[in-house]
Parts: structure tokens; C-alpha cells; sequence
């Protein structure tokens, strides 16, 4: 079998192209910018147009969409609806073109075309777009906030922290997640390669806790050494932190992240994944102490 990895050289791409070579699948990782394979079993291919795409997954039994944003850039008011919906219809054309009836799509919890934030109205409008695809089977994937070594979430916060005096003021600290390792979003969706069934799953993937943002962001200071107060904001406060801090570099914080979080990122059901973030955090951020 060979998989074509859209965006296989970020975060979860990279755990998954190590999760499918384990398991004997060739892939074939897409991107815009060229880099380097890992070994034999794995081809980089650069794509830096959708016209490309078609020749870029042609001979390749399944394409998986990594593809997604956290936040628009300055200047760049169609960036959500590039990444999360014309792409997909790319993608799919794609297929279409290339023969390739599999397709594993990563979305998001709380995706749909009614939730707050742009960022997840976008990334459910993509998901029903690979859902609606004719003569391709698609499984979508909707975790919950996703860790790991080279994260951009606890890292990020591990980061933030070193600069803080003592007070750390956190917008939205009751927001409830359930983080998933990123080595069981890999497993998840190598394992759905193995089936034969006829598609159109939708499936939440959750770590086997639930945590409040607070406690994520205390957990992370206690693993990078730093004693820090966290101090969650009420909502007024939230919301003018979002307006500030989406003014800067790299955006640390945005409106749009202040509407994700205006909902639970949790399951519903007892299906949950197994690692907790005590299990692996302490590698990757105690390590830097």
C-alpha cells in the first residue's frame, strides 16, 4: 500500500509517516517545500500548486488531508477558507482525477458549520466536502487538542511561561479539553486503512482525561520549573487580551481562538485513547529544565 500524506511534514505527519512505515505502507509525503525522507519507504514530493495535485497522489491507494491552520495571518482574510475548504475541494478533485477512492481527513472537535469560530465553521464546511466526495470512501478524524514532542500547544504555553513574573493571565482558564497524544491519532487512523467498510465515519478522538485550560497550563510550569500564579481572566478581560495579543507577531492569542474556546473541546462517549499527557509530557518539556 502507498499513502500520500497532504502536509505530511508538520506535527502529525510526521508521527504518522512513522506509524505507517512501521506497518510496511509505503508514503509519499506532500508538500510545498522540499524535504528530506527518512528512508527507503518514504518519497517527498513537491507540490507548490492544486493543478499539481492530481500527478502528486496518482499511483498512491490512499490520500490523507493533515492540512490546517490555527490562525489567519496579518493582511490574509481568506487564509481559514483556503486551507480548510479549497484545498479539500482540491483534494478531492484530485482523487477524482487520479483514481484514488480512500481518503482520511483530519478535522477538528466541535467542528461544524455552526460553531463560533471561524476556524471550526471552516473546518466543518471542509469535512462535509471530503464527506460528500462520489466513489471515495472518507474517514474524518476530530481530536481533541493534540500533544506531543514539537507540539505547538504545550510548547507554546512552556514558552510563555519563561517570560512570565510570577502571574500568568489566562483567557478562558474553565475551557475544557481532552488532549490526545499524538502517537494514538497516528494509530487511529493507520488502523482505519485496515478496514473495508464503506466509509462516511466521523470519529472524536480524545485523551483519557479531561483537563480545564488552568490545569494544562499549571501542569506545564510545574514540568518547566517555573512557579507561576495562573490567573484566568473573566470573560471582558479574555476578550480584550484576544484583541491585544492578535496584534502581534505569530498571533500568541486571537478573537477567533477566544471563540474556539467559547465551547468544551471533550467526548461524549466512553471511547477515549490511552496515553495521558503524564506519561509523555515530561520528555519533552521537563527535558528542557
Amino acid at each position: 500500500m502507498r499513502a500520500a500524506l497532504i502536509g505530511g511534514g508538520g506535527f502529525v505527519g510526521v508521527a504518522l509517516t512513522a506509524e505507517l512505515r512501521r506497518r510496511g505502507v509505503d508514503v509519499r509525503v506532500v508538500s510545498r517545500r522540499a524535504g528530506a525522507a527518512a528512508d527507503a519507504g518514504v518519497e517527498w514530493r513537491v507540490c507548490a500548486s492544486a493543478r499539481q495535485l492530481p500527478q502528486a497522489v496518482a499511483g498512491c491507494d490512499c490520500v490523507v488531508n493533515l492540512a490546517g491552520i490555527l490562525n489567519k495571518r496579518h493582511f490574509h482574510a481568506d487564509d481559514f477558507r483556503r486551507v480548510h475548504i479549497r484545498l479539500v475541494e482540491d483534494i478531492v478533485a484530485a482523487c477524482g482525477e487520479a483514481g484514488v477512492s480512500r481518503l482520511l481527513h483530519v478535522s477538528a472537535l466541535n467542528a461544524s458549520r455552526n460553531a463560533p469560530s471561524e476556524y471550526l465553521r471552516t473546518k466543518g464546511e471542509g469535512e462535509d466536502c471530503a464527506h460528500a466526495a462520489a466513489g471515495i470512501r472518507t474517514t474524518s478524524f476530530r481530536p481533541s487538542v493534540i500533544f506531543g514532542r514539537g507540539d505547538s500547544f504545550l510548547n507554546r504555553f512552556a514558552a510563555l511561561l519563561k517570560w512570565a513574573p510570577g502571574v500568568f493571565p489566562l483567557a478562558c482558564a474553565d475551557t475544557m479539553f481532552a488532549p490526545v497524544f499524538v502517537g494514538d491519532v497516528a494509530r487511529a487512523m493507520a488502523d482505519s486503512l485496515g478496514g473495508d467498510g464503506a466509509g462516511g465515519e466521523r470519529l472524536p478522538l480524545c485523551g483519557p482525561q479531561d483537563r480545564s485550560l488552568r490545569e494544562i497550563v499549571e501542569y506545564t510550569a510545574h514540568l518547566a520549573g517555573r512557579r507561576i500564579n495562573v490567573v484566568g481572566l473573566p470573560d471582558t478581560l479574555s476578550l480584550m487580551q484576544a484583541r491585544v495579543l492578535e496584534c502581534l507577531p505569530g498571533k500568541p492569542f486571537s478573537m477567533d481562538n477566544y471563540l474556539s474556546l467559547q465551547v468544551d473541546s471533550v467526548c461524549d462517549d466512553a471511547r477515549r485513547c490511552a496515553v495521558a499527557m503524564e506519561e509523555v509530557a515530561p520528555d519533552y518539556i521537563g527535558a528542557a529544565r
